[in-house]
């Protein structure tokens, strides 16, 4: 399977749905994603903090080929070499996993690269990295991981904003009722995981997301 186009310029969805293996319970990965890409979802990425390098394999390449051909661009979190393999249109990184300059070398011509980062320091450091892309969180408190990062607040992000120019994703603790605030502070797009994940009818958490942050 060929790569997807990277994502350049200021060119980020506004919603970046975060697919979380372990909030998604017993709901095959697959069947949430096509309904976020036949909702509107223009970008998932797919994150498996506890499966094994097998089960990660194969679960992302199920959704390579769940969202071939669906206008989402598919990414892999913190594993280049899975991203490669299965064709997605890239990675998004730790600051735990590989640095971004060597998995550039593991990655495909063509596929993106993201970087996480947590405070103005890593910004700057990801600012002149190879990354396409850099995320910052968390903006505000978060149950989507065991050992948060301190929080920034919108503040945190308007500095951060500051120091970076790529497209900038902002995470952590965003619902409905605070991403445009985040959007106003700066950020180029939102990531969500909880509040798409726990939804009872994600079609239509997904509209209201979308029209909230287009209006």
């Amino acid at each position: 399977m060929r790569a997807a186009r990277p994502v350049t310029g200021r060119s980020l969805p506004r919603l970046y749905a975060i697919l979380d293996r372990e909030r998604a319970g017993s709901r095959p990965p697959e069947d949430l994603a096509r309904a976020l890409a036949e909702a509107g979802v223009r970008l998932i990425q797919y994150r498996d903090k506890k499966g094994s390098s097998r089960q990660i394999f194969e679960a992302s390449q199920a959704l390579a080929a769940t969202l071939e051909g669906s206008g989402c661009i598919f990414i892999v979190n913190d594993r280049a070499d899975i991203a490669r393999l299965v064709g997605a249109a890239g990675v998004h990184l730790g600051q735990d996993d590989l640095p971004a300059e060597l998995a550039g070398r593991v990655l495909l011509p063509g596929q993106m690269l993201g970087v996480s980062t947590h405070n103005v320091a890593q910004a700057e450091q990801a600012e002149g990295s190879p990354a396409e892309y850099v995320a910052i969180g968390p903006i505000f408190p978060t149950a989507s991981k065991e050992h948060p990062d301190p929080t920034l607040g919108l503040e945190g992000l308007r500095r951060v904003r500051c120091v970076v120019k790529k497209p900038l994703v902002a995470i952590g603790g965003i619902t409905l009722e605070n991403a445009k605030s985040v959007i106003e502070a700066g950020a180029d797009s939102v990531a969500v995981i909880r509040d798409l994940m726990i939804a009872p009818d994600i079609a239509r958490r997904v509209e209201e997301y979308l029209r909230e942050l287009e209006s």
